[in-house]
């Protein structure tokens, strides 16, 4: 690295400056600038990973796994390991889930390199990306309800070409029949057609719900990550992310998808499947638990920050269980 920016100073800066960029520049220019800005911080730091859960419900195992291997991978490649809480489902947050995260973060003593944001501050950075879609036609308004679209899981692209007035519709991002592939570095290459497998996607819902596609794409960006590490549930999530960034002319990142957790009835542990929470008073024994179950050699009960040293200095992507899902029962 070269010449690094203060550690404390960095990404707030970066942030407060590709914000300024947006809010003040003609539509046209603001990202090819902001485009320039994260090329630098890149060429800063060749490794900016993240732990991006959302606060609709309490951490739960499965989401320790992602925050220990997405920590470990920045940690031992020599990179910077940031934390954002995906929360612009505003309907969907959980009661002091958002707390229990930030408790989680620093009963297990992970150290974010940058300070910790929220999607729901940033909504207007989401609005600005749109008008920047929309200026080179590659959204539509959709007014096609869920009942409308039924069963049908591939978008047959009925509103494509009404032109309708955005206010208060969908707004749906068009898909090509062309074929999206990356290499992943767990689950090996992955290949997908967004038109025949999925259809047009949508970007923000009807009530003015930003989607998770769009959130999640435009803050990689900003806040020039690098590697994303995190469960096998995301993967079919990819494709669609990457052609998005595509569009927005947004560099292509490294992906590495986990196997997940899975509980006595054979589920994914979720929140949904009412996954227990995270017992913080319990954060060393957890710990452990998670770095055996990543297929790293074991640590020695300590303090936290102590077990997540000793768990860098022996991290070993390779030895990761392949497949989607871990052997073995988790609760």
């Amino acid at each position: 690295m070269s010449n690094p920016l203060p550690e404390n100073h960095s990404f707030s800066l970066a942030q407060r400056q590709s914000d300024a960029l947006l809010n003040r520049l003609p539509e046209n220019q603001s990202f090819s600038l902001a485009q320039r800005q994260s090329d630098a911080l890149l060429n800063r730091c060749s490794y900016i990973g993240r732990f991006a859960p959302s606060p609709t419900g309490p951490l739960h195992f499965g989401s320790l796994l992602t925050a220990v291997a997405s920590y470990c991978d920045a940690k031992a490649n020599h990179g910077k390991w940031l934390v954002r809480i995906e929360d612009t489902d505003i309907p969907r947050i959980y009661p002091n889930s958002e707390a229990h995260i930030l408790a989680c973060i620093d009963a297990f003593q992970f150290e974010p390199d940058g300070e910790i944001i929220f999607q729901k501050d940033r909504l207007d950075i989401y609005e600005q990306v749109l008008e920047q879609l929309k200026s080179s036609q590659a959204i539509y308004a959709c007014q096609c309800t869920r009942k409308m679209l039924g069963s049908n899981h591939i978008y047959a692209g009925t509103c494509r070409n009404l032109h309708l007035d955005f206010a208060q519709q969908a707004i749906r991002l068009k898909v090509t029949d062309q074929p999206i592939c990356f290499e992943d570095r767990l689950q090996g290459q992955q290949c997908s057609n967004l038109e025949y497998e999925l259809g047009d996607f949508v970007l923000k819902r009807r009530d003015g719900i930003i989607s998770y596609q769009l959130a999640v794409v435009v803050d990689d960006y900003l806040q020039a990550i690098t590697h994303v590490v995190r469960g096998a549930d995301l993967l079919d999530n990819t494709a669609r992310q990457i052609w998005l960034g595509s569009l927005l002319d947004y560099p292509l990142l490294s992906y590495m998808h986990l196997p997940l957790a899975m509980n006595e009835q054979g589920q994914k542990l979720s929140k949904q499947n009412l996954a227990q929470a995270l017992d913080i008073s319990k954060a060393p024994t957890l710990l452990q638990h998670a770095i055996l179950a990543l297929g790293q050699p074991q640590v020695e009960l300590d303090q936290p920050r102590v077990m997540l040293q000793q768990a860098v200095q022996q991290w070993d992507a390779n030895l990761i269980p392949k497949g989607h899902q871990l052997t073995g029962i988790y609760q």
